[in-house]
């Protein structure tokens, strides 16, 4: 497991966490209806491509006026305060997932850009990491998170699992940053800094109205877990949920009860054992979608219209 102190990506002291802890055994909870499966969608009647619309707009979180984000670089998977057994399954099965996507992960003692804590005082936790080190959660750039509010949310959520992540509008073509950020400076030889010399520039190689070459990448994501909410789930649905979580940007309050998700499995725990079809589709299509549209709008068909190419290679696997 990789040895992490919150230092490693905040640089701030521990507030007071709880000791080590083990996750509480699987508790029975009485099933509810059956969500609908992406391969039953035409035994209910919707047409496949309204459905998965449906869920992409529902599920997708992207911060205000950018494109959905997902990660572009190497994932690297921190646990704290955790047990040692459940805390290596946790990193190793999120890092397996995004290995399955095409990430790379990290080898053992990277620096953790996803860090995940456990805590009997999550509330206590999060307000201390913001207060602390808020410039690890808001960086300062335009699109960069969901916002002053969103950042209240994640600290006084009640959610059994919390995450907070942050993306970057990135040059498709070269890598480089989309963004100022506060403190940015270009000299130019004259001490004159207007805007126009310090902000990043992105060399245009095909203008058009329809396309776009800035993308939005993830390079952070902070989840916590309210340990004492952990009854009723095993180490794999939590792992898989936040899995769910960390590689893509998920709306924490999106009402998925309709569908067999794993983003379920604190409302259902009997229903849902790991990722699901649509889980799986969803994660494929956003990370097979090129994210050329420029109207978002249309990014969200797009990464839709992945997800649907997703759906018919997992329904020939199964026909396998």
């Amino acid at each position: 497991m990789i040895a992490l102190t919150l230092a490693a990506l905040l640089a701030s002291s521990d507030p007071q966490l709880p000791p080590q802890t083990q996750l509480p055994s699987t508790a029975q909870v009485a099933p509810q209806d059956p969500a609908t499966d992406l391969e039953d969608i035409t035994v209910v009647g919707r047409p496949l491509e309204t459905m998965i619309f449906d869920f992409v707009n529902q599920v997708a979180a992207p911060n205000r006026n950018r494109g959905i984000a997902r990660w572009n670089s190497t994932i690297c998977v921190g646990v704290a305060n955790l047990s040692p057994e459940p805390a290596q399954y946790i990193l190793d099965r999120v890092s397996t997932v995004a290995a399955d996507l095409g990430l790379n992960t990290g080898a053992p003692g990277c620096t953790p850009n996803v860090v995940i804590i456990a805590s009997d005082q999550p509330d206590d936790l999060a307000q201390t990491l913001v207060d602390e080190r808020r410039r690890a959660f808001r960086m300062g750039g335009a699109g960069m998170d969901q916002g002053g509010d969103a950042l209240a949310d994640f600290v006084t959520s009640d959610a059994p699992v919390r995450w907070w992540q942050q993306s970057m509008p990135v040059d498709a073509q070269t890598g480089e940053r989309a963004v100022r950020l506060s403190g940015d400076q270009r000299a130019d030889g004259t001490g004159d800094m207007s805007a126009m010399q310090y902000a990043p520039t992105t060399y245009v190689f095909a203008a058009s109205r329809m396309t776009t070459q800035i993308n939005d990448d993830l390079f952070r994501t902070i989840v916590i877990l309210d340990i004492d909410k952990m009854a009723g789930v095993s180490a794999q649905q939590l792992a898989d949920y936040i899995a769910m979580v960390t590689l893509a940007q998920i709306d924490p309050k999106a009402d998925t009860s309709p569908y067999a998700s794993i983003l379920n499995v604190f409302d259902d725990p009997e229903a849902t054992m790991s990722l699901t079809n649509w889980d799986t589709a969803y994660l494929g299509g956003l990370y097979d979608a090129e994210r050329t549209r420029a109207n978002l709008r249309s990014g969200r068909g797009e990464i839709a219209a992945s997800i649907q190419r997703a759906h018919g290679r997992l329904q020939r696997t199964a026909q396998d």
